[in-house]
């Protein structure tokens, strides 16, 4: 069934005039600070952005002319163009040009071939002999007058009657709720006068009273939580708005860039708050350009590496905990690490020797710093080092949610998004520490724990506690925000929170709250603090600040770096393969290993070690036994059937402490059995000495 354009030209308009706002208030911006790199950053990417929208449309005449303003802008970010006035006038009339064929396609009007002359213009200052860009006044452009721009959302939604019967009756039950609430208004004037008389009986009124108006309260809540839920099914719309065009723009894309890719796209059914529908263009876009230019092979490099030779895009979404989980997945040639690594260290975000240092994890990260790319050469599709961090902008800091990359070299990339349903009200956990209150979204609570000081383990230099099979660091939450420290109690009270595979178990004072709250956006002068997602009132009139715990992660990982120990080159460095499924663990093992001059190799799984320890050369394994796929016994007896393995010390490192679980280590050829709860970095390095002789 071939796509119906039409249905999406209204959204594309109010999209355009959003970006077409940015420009302007950005091109002001630059007038009075020519030098301000983020505002330049920003305006670049609202052209992008409108080019990508307008070619998915096939409205070529927009298409070309923001590509000009977008090539103007580009040089002007790498610093191959200065600002000057005439620059500014020239770059004003692209955007006003835009803005006219944008008010053309929103009447509905048949658009006319761009402006020859404009194009020349926008042009003109990238030749190599040019110096200034010619002014505006020298190129007509028709735009709209001012003041005729609108930027609003659509007038009508479409609301089935009993849903509309089902408000209407609730709004009644509320209203009788709050009769009874001025009733206990009334109450309390009563028993204030009793008390002045000295009336008898007034500790039984006052009992009354307190039961009566928390029945009250807990009652209006409930009707209050039922209010809200059913008001935000009326402004729920499916995804299908933003998944539907996907499979015509991957083979647009594709096809431009001489590749040959399909699109599938699942779940389209599922609803979000328009507000986050809203704002998810942007990020699938750029995800589905990189998936296309980045991830998926040209024809002949697939076929020589026996795949298809047409790769192939999925774009799905799935409900998950309350939440929404938005898939972008490629089977394309996997991210490069070392290409990552390469262009951080040419663009002089680290050393050589620190990105050596890198995690797999931090490595990734780097993608979505902005500007970063590790493309060849620009194209129109992708390679201007735009996309990523618009995406982790977008998700992370604007819609509350988390970004997962798992990536596989030849396999292909895996982009998830996690999402709450809507922001109108969320979930949030209150905590106090460092004398403040602090609140967390509660997606990224992955646990509460209270427990003795003792059960601490003092690991790679920091502290760790044993959840479930894996070492979770614990961080004081007071510390981090360099707040002054309180009395410490007898216990520990750990907040442990998640962001995508890796935990960090934050030490607070005291949990003050959990309920559903509404996140108040920062004021703008606020907007750019990393920490601090948001604000929430309490009933007290408090604001408080929302943490945002992935930046939170992100801060302790940086921590653990930099305090790590300087790797202690041995004689004949030895290589230690570490198995296991929980990333925290595997981080944490090869930094005790590598402070003591180890080279180290992580695996995720036993599969994923079997195979990492075929195709290299290990003195050691260190695994663990709970993992998927492939558990560490099974790991551990395969190994031995290899010839090379079969005297290569193996160490199993696990929370099973049962003597049956020991014996059957023992059988299946390990050399020695570490229980993480009574882990201890020394014992793990003098084992290891020992059994390497």
């Amino acid at each position: 069934m071939a796509l119906d354009i039409k249905r999406f030209t209204a959204r594309f308009v109010e999209e355009a005039r959003e970006h077409l706002v940015n420009l302007e208030a950005g091109l002001a911006a630059l007038q009075q600070e020519p030098a301000d790199q983020e505002v330049v950053n920003a305006i670049f990417r609202s052209a992008h952005t409108i080019k990508g929208s307008s070619r998915m449309l096939r409205l070529a005449p927009i298409s070309d002319t923001a590509h000009r303003l977008e090539d103007l802008l580009g040089a002007l970010r790498e610093g191959t163009l200065t600002y000057s006035h005439a620059l500014a006038q020239l770059l004003q009339s692209g955007i006003d040009a835009i803005a006219a064929q944008v008010d053309e396609v929103a009447q509905g009007r048949e658009l006319a071939p761009p402006d020859e002359a404009l194009c020349a213009a926008l042009a003109r200052p990238l030749t190599p002999d040019a110096e200034t860009a010619k002014p505006a006044e020298s190129v007509p452009v028709a735009a709209a007058a001012p003041g005729e721009i609108k930027f609003k959302a659509a007038d009508s939604v479409r609301i089935p009657l009993e849903k509309l019967d089902e408000l209407i009756k609730l709004m009644g039950e509320v209203v009788s709720s709050h009769a009874r609430l001025r009733q206990r208004s009334r109450d309390i004037r009563a028993i204030e006068r009793d008390l002045r008389a000295g009336s008898a009986g007034r500790g039984a009124r006052v009992a009354d009273f307190a039961r009566e108006l928390k029945d009250d309260v807990q009652a209006q809540e409930a009707l209050m939580e039922e209010l809200h839920g059913k008001a935000l099914i009326l402004r729920m719309l499916p995804l299908l708005m933003v998944f539907d065009p996907a499979p015509r723009m991957v083979r647009d894309l594709a096809r431009s860039v001489g590749k040959e890719v399909e699109c599938l796209v699942s779940g389209s059914e599922i609803e979000l708050d328009r507000q986050l529908i809203d704002r998810l263009g942007d990020p699938i876009v750029h995800l589905l350009r990189n998936a296309v230019d980045h991830g998926i092979e040209a024809p002949d490099v697939r076929a020589k590496a026996g795949k298809p030779r047409h790769g192939r895009v999925s774009l799905s979404a799935r409900q998950d905990d309350g939440g929404v989980i938005i898939e972008v997945r490629d089977d394309g040639a996997g991210l490069s690490l070392e290409a990552i690594r390469d262009k951080a260290v040419k663009k002089g975000l680290a050393s050589a020797e620190q990105v050596a240092l890198f995690t797999e994890a931090e490595v990734i990260d780097l993608i979505f710093l902005p500007g970063f790319s590790t493309s060849a050469i620009i194209t129109d599709v992708s390679g201007r080092g735009v996309g990523m961090d618009v995406v982790k902008r977008c998700v992370v800091d604007e819609l509350q949610g988390a970004i997962q990359v798992e990536s596989k070299p030849g396999v292909g990339t895996t982009f998830t998004l996690r999402l709450p349903r809507s922001l109108a009200v969320m979930r949030m956990l209150l905590v106090a520490a460092g004398g403040q209150t602090f609140g967390f979204t509660a997606p990224h609570v992955s646990q509460l724990l209270r427990l003795p000081a003792d059960q601490l383990l003092e690991v790679a230099e920091r502290h760790a506690v044993l959840i479930r099979n894996e070492f979770v660091p614990v961080v004081s939450l007071a510390q981090m925000l360099s707040l002054p420290a309180q009395p410490a109690g007898a216990d520990l009270l750990l907040v442990v929170v998640q962001t995508q595979s890796e935990k960090l178990a934050l030490r607070v004072d005291d949990l003050i709250d959990e309920r559903n709250m509404v996140i108040k956006p920062l004021p703008p002068h606020l907007a750019g603090l990393p920490l601090v997602a948001g604000m929430v009132m309490t009933g007290r009139n408090q604001l408080v600040s929302v943490l945002q715990a992935p930046a939170l992660v992100g801060m302790a990982r940086r921590g653990s770096a930099g305090s790590k120990q300087t790797t202690i080159p041995a004689a004949s460095q030895v290589r230690v393969l570490v198995v296991d499924d929980s990333l925290n663990t595997r981080e944490i093992e090869k930094d005790v290993l590598e402070a003591h001059g180890y080279h180290v190799t992580l695996a995720e799984d036993g599969l994923d070690g079997l195979a990492k320890a075929r195709n290299g050369e290990f003195d050691a394994v260190l695994t663990d036994v709970e993992m998927p796929n492939m558990d560490g016994f099974a790991l551990t007896a395969a190994l031995r059937q290899e010839e090379r393995y079969r005297d290569v010390p193996i160490i199993i490192i696990t929370s099973r402490q049962k003597e049956e679980d020991q014996r059957r280590g023992i059988q299946v050829g390990a050399d020695a059995y570490i229980v993480k709860g009574d882990f201890d970095q020394s014992r793990l390095i003098d084992t290891l000495k020992s059994l390497l002789g």
